[in-house]
């Protein structure tokens, strides 16, 4: 179902298997070289399924279940329902910035027909949502959407609960602040609150009463996750999160442009400085805008590779920087 501020029945359970948006999309991220796409994404989700059954886990996704507000894979779309329906208990879903159109979840938008099929719980506004029994202790659960306010006073939302946790999903400033993300601040009431949105897993930070977490995505779509283990998150009676290693390939980003040799560093830094200025000029310009796919961009700055005749390094170099820009671009 889809819940605008609705509750669901109280559930007891032995956790909760926190899931980081999976982007599970038929297009495949522009520097993943798996031969097939999203195979690995999907082989994850069916691993959660394991893991959550065995356990007796209820299962909560942060958000961005889809990459795109509108899947058009039908074939897709009927593997990932048959995954979720393995579940033993419905996954709860909050809803991400990938999962909309508009600024709200609409009848339009994929998600939404998942949770109107009743094949997961879809929190579609910031409100408490159920109480779960974990372990002899229960905890009082709410969610925010992507786009719409965390609170900062939860007291209250549940009668007869021993804790309270909360799950967003939203630019927040863990390590560093950085233009529009919001800092870490006390929530009246709440113990933990779960981030979801930020791809890398955070240190927590914790302030007043409430612990602010960042599990980290389970799919690695670009290049600076490179690093990044894939895990799903085990929420105990404790009140903490446990990692639990889900299956994945670590040799999965093409590095073409990344890796350079040593002795060439001054001569590609020059010549690269010369050719990206076009890139930057052209992207704030909206060029990417004009075509979504880059290509007056890409033709502009082959014909100054034509004029200025670069080395195949620096080449390398600019063309992958126009691949991330125009991913990042298809991503906003």
């Amino acid at each position: 179902m889809i819940l605008f501020g609705d509750r669901l029945e109280s559930r007891t359970c032995n956790g909760l298997l926190v899931i980081g948006d999976p982007h599970v999309g038929s297009r495949r991220p522009g520097r993943r070289k798996d031969p097939l796409w999203p195979q690995p994404v999907l082989a994850k989700l069916e691993h959660c399924v394991a893991i959550a059954n065995a356990r007796d886990l209820a299962v909560v996704i942060l958000g961005d279940l889809f990459d795109r507000p509108v899947e058009t894979d039908e074939g897709l779309k009927s593997q990932l329902i048959r995954i979720l329906k393995g579940f033993r208990h419905r996954p709860l879903v909050n809803v991400g910035n990938h999962d909309i159109r508009h600024m709200t979840l609409t009848d339009g938008d994929t998600l939404a027909l998942l949770g109107l099929c009743d094949v997961v719980d879809v929190v579609a506004a910031s409100a408490p949502v159920a109480s779960y029994g974990i372990g002899g202790r229960r905890v009082g659960i709410g969610m925010t959407p992507y786009g719409q306010a965390i609170p900062t006073d939860i007291r209250g939302s549940f009668a007869d609960v021993d804790g309270q946790a909360w799950f967003s999903h939203h630019d927040i400033a863990f390590d560093a602040a950085y233009p529009g993300a919001v800092p870490p601040f006390a929530v009246e009431g709440c113990d933990l609150l779960v981030n979801g949105h930020i791809h890398k897993t955070q240190k927590s930070v914790t302030v007043g009463r409430t612990r602010w977490t960042n599990p980290g995505n389970i799919t690695r779509q670009s290049i600076d996750l490179v690093d990044h283990v894939p895990r799903a998150w085990v929420l105990g009676a404790d009140g903490e999160l446990t990692p639990e290693p889900l299956p994945f390939e670590a040799d999965v980003f093409d590095l073409t442009g990344r890796l350079v040799e040593a002795a060439d560093d001054a001569a590609v830094a020059q010549a690269v400085e010369s050719a990206f200025v076009t890139l930057l000029q052209a992207e704030t310009a909206t060029e990417l805008k004009r075509s979504g796919d880059g290509s007056i961009l890409r033709d502009e700055i082959e014909a100054r590779f034509a004029s200025d005749a670069p080395s195949e390094a620096v080449r390398a170099i600019v063309r992958s920087l126009l691949d991330e820009a125009v991913e990042r671009h298809a991503r906003s």
